[in-house]
């Protein structure tokens, strides 16, 4: 796995250096999108629509649109401005229960690996969060961002699962909450409690796949195998096709070897700040 970031876990006046890794992937299956008369890869340009041309990187700013047309302008020396923050250190906050922490604050999960000379601090940490059966609230900088975390145990490693910050948790006050309980009926009560004891099993993910995504790999394949296939007919595409050619016939005899496949998702949209204007534009 590539090293996403080197730093260290601060815990009490411990530091335990560590490589951290991401433990999750995607596994969808992407397309791009082809121009239908000549088969030619789409571009995505940045262009200007007021001064009606293309714009190169450098042309680009930072803007916050804190009203409709109005925008400020953030350089990079006001970022500068901001004071620093550790971007190496894993830092622990507190130590709580993993019950108290509702899956909904869960974002991002990565492993953590003890760098050389860590590992005896490393091996404590784990042992000790195992037995007391605790988990632990830190911070964390990874790419330049701020971020809430956890940091629990799996099996022998420290794993890091970032989490919201509470103000990104969408309140749920404006849902219907549907018909009130007292106008259920005991006997219907007792039915759908007896189908979840019915339904109910340990959880094994290996019962679960993708069975979207596995018909739509095996209809890629298929088409390889019958050869149905276009080319684009310009030369300057030719080799990248071929090459695309020999890495999908690869990708058909090992697939052919095994077919299990996983997937896990997660998604989530910052909520806005309580009397800060909601941001209508990406930053770059």
């Amino acid at each position: 796995m590539k090293t996403l970031w080197k730093g260290a876990v601060s815990f009490g006046l411990v530091n335990i250096p560590v490589n951290m890794y991401a433990a999750t992937e995607h596994k969808d299956i992407k397309f791009n999108y082809l121009h239908k008369e000549c088969l030619g890869p789409i571009e995505y340009r940045k262009y200007c629509p007021r001064c009606q041309k293309e714009i190169k990187t450098d042309e680009i700013v930072r803007g916050y649109q804190y009203q409709k047309g109005s925008w400020v302008v953030i350089a990079d020396e006001d970022l500068e401005r901001i004071p620093a923050v550790n971007t190496k250190t894993v830092d622990i906050l507190d130590f709580v229960e993993l019950s108290e922490v509702d899956p909904i604050y869960f974002d991002k999960s990565y492993y953590l690996q003890a760098s050389p000379g860590g590992e005896k601090a490393y091996a404590l940490l784990v042992k000790a969060m195992r037995e007391t059966g605790k988990i632990a609230i830190a911070k964390v900088v990874i790419r330049s961002k701020s971020a809430l975390a956890v940091l629990r145990i799996k099996e022998k490693w420290l794993l890091l699962e970032t989490i919201f910050y509470p103000d990104e948790i969408r309140s749920a006050a404006s849902l219907s909450s549907g018909v009130n309980e007292d106008a259920l009926h005991e006997n219907e009560v007792k039915m759908a409690v007896s189908l979840i004891e019915n339904l109910s099993s340990h959880f094994d993910p290996e019962k679960y796949q993708d069975d979207y995504r596995q018909a739509l790999w095996e209809l890629i394949t298929a088409k390889v195998n019958d050869q149905e296939l276009v080319t684009p007919d310009q030369p300057a595409q030719t080799s990248n096709i071929v090459d695309l050619m020999e890495a999908l016939r690869e990708s058909v005899r090992l697939s052919q070897q095994s077919r299990q496949v996983e997937s896990k998702d997660a998604a989530s949209k910052i909520k806005k700040k309580k009397q800060k204007p909601a941001a209508k534009s990406k930053t770059s």
